[in-house]
Parts: C-alpha cells; structure tokens; sequence
C-alpha cells in the first residue's frame, strides 16, 4: 500500500492533513476493469460505418469514443479512489493542478489510428508515485492484447480480455537482452520525422517498424522491440501507462537531452522528447 494525504477544513477553519492509504490489489481489479469496459464502448464506436470527430484547441481530433472512455474512467476511478487525484486528458480542468502522486488517464490514446481504422490504439491508466510511474495498464481492444502491472509491480500481459469475470490466458513478460549491433527500433507511425530517422541512423539497426499508441512501450516489454526514440511533443496521459509496464519489464524512459529518468507531474504535464529503450542498449544523446 502507499500512502498520501488529503487535506481537510477543521470546525476551527484550521487545514488538517489526514493520511490515506492505497491498496494495490484492489487499485488492479479496478483498472483492468475500467480498461476492458471503456474498451468495450470504443469498438462499439469504432465498427460504425463513418467515425465523425472534432478538433481540439492543440488541433488534435476527438472522437465520441474518446468522450465515452473517458466517463466510464473517469467516473470510476473516483467512485473507487475518491480522495486520489486524477488528471485526464480529456478534461482540461483536471490539468490546472500539479500532483506528485496521482492517477492518470488516456481514454483513447491514439485517437489518429482510431480514426484511419488501423486498430493500433489503446486505452491508458496508470498510478505516479512521487513522480514516478509505478503501475499502469495498456489495453488494445481491436487486437485483444492488454498488459498492465499486477498488484505486486510485475508486467503481465493477458491475451483476449474480453470479459471483466473472465481472464483471458495471462503471461509474464520481460524486456530481451539486446544485440547493439542488431537493434530493433519502433518509432510512433503518425509523427516519425527527418529528425526521428537522423536519430535512428546512429544505431546499428537490423530492423525497423513502426506501431500506434502507446504500444510501442509494450513492445518493449514484451522483448519485440529495443528502444523508441520521440523527437516530438508528448503528454504526460500518453506515456506514463507504457512507462510503467515497461519499467516493471526491466527498460526505462529517459530525457533525451540528460538520459536522466523521466519523471511526472510537469508543468502542463507535458513531456521533454524521450528515449524508452530496454536495460542493455548503448543510448545516444543528440
């Protein structure tokens, strides 16, 4: 369990300080659950025929299905943690405040894939802990793949999840040691660039994809990739889910200016350009 304090108004008008606790067991139950119900409602949506969106204010889209994970989340995570708080991306009132320990929320990350129908998007929930993320899930509802941490801080991913009361098969998983001669590298498929591609050109790479989402964090985790450079803007609710998994599996997530570690509770939650890579591959800096 961790711990974390709520601030409360005295009869005296005094502020008083009451210290809580988080049990990570039922912290787990309840996010698989928000994940594989949101997820359900997102393909509700996403087998219609014609997918309509908006444009928001930073000229990112919006889908009826990013509104409709983000109330079942949302809603839920505060029914279940009612003195924690959550930041999500789709309400702009929860970004005023800075938290160092706190849960964050992408209901729909990967909004673009979404849209083009290419089934690499995911739903993100995640727990920072002073910081740092220490537990999250990364459920892909169109390919039936969900990876989170379980109560105890270890990566699992469970195949076709289809069912709050039924646990598809769950498997431990892990980075792989890396061949610095022989690397993988996945890059983001909606904002790889000239820059991203020079970066690249400084490893030795036997191989290059590209994936949607926050699964290129998965990826690593799950030993099917070595290291994700971004060389673009990123927001807290995209990474920290992924970042957490993929800490768990043994990788990082660094600055990559510094290659100091990552951390959580930015000014606007927003993220410095980053390397995520695996334990094992020689990083480069600029």
């Amino acid at each position: 369990m961790i711990a974390y304090f709520r601030t409360e108004k005295l009869s005296s008008g005094k502020n008083h300080r009451k210290l809580l606790t988080l049990d990570y067991k039922k912290l787990t139950h309840v996010m698989r659950g928000l994940a594989l119900r949101s997820g359900k409602a997102i393909m509700d949506i996403y087998k219609a025929d014609h997918l309509s969106f908006e444009t928001k204010a930073d000229n990112s889209p919006v889908t009826l299905a990013d509104k409709a994970a983000d109330q079942i989340i949302f809603s839920g995570l505060k029914l279940a943690f009612p003195d924690l708080p959550v930041v999500t991306e789709e309400q702009a009132s929860s970004h005023v405040q800075q938290h160092k320990t706190f849960l964050i929320v992408d209901p729909l990350d990967g909004t673009k894939e979404f849209i083009k129908k290419t089934a690499e998007f995911t739903v993100n929930i995640a727990l920072i802990e002073d910081g740092v993320p220490t537990r999250g899930i990364v459920y892909a509802p169109a390919i039936g793949r969900l990876f989170y941490t379980d109560a105890t801080g270890q990566p699992l991913e469970e195949k076709a999840p289809f069912e709050e009361k039924t646990k598809g098969k769950i498997l431990p998983i892990s980075v792989k040691t890396p061949n610095n001669e022989a690397l993988i590298v996945v890059a983001s498929k909606s904002h790889r660039d000239q820059n991203t591609d020079t970066y690249i050109s400084k490893y030795s790479v036997a191989k290059s994809t590209s994936a949607g989402s926050s699964l290129k964090f998965c990826l690593l985790a799950t030993g099917e990739a070595d290291f994700y450079p971004r060389l673009g803007r990123t927001m807290e609710w995209d990474t920290a889910a992924g970042h957490a998994i993929l800490n768990a599996a043994g990788g990082a997530v660094v600055h990559f200016d510094t290659l100091r570690p990552l951390e959580y509770g930015k000014p606007n939650y927003e993220n410095p350009h980053f390397i995520a890579s695996v334990e094992g591959v020689m990083l480069k800096n600029k």
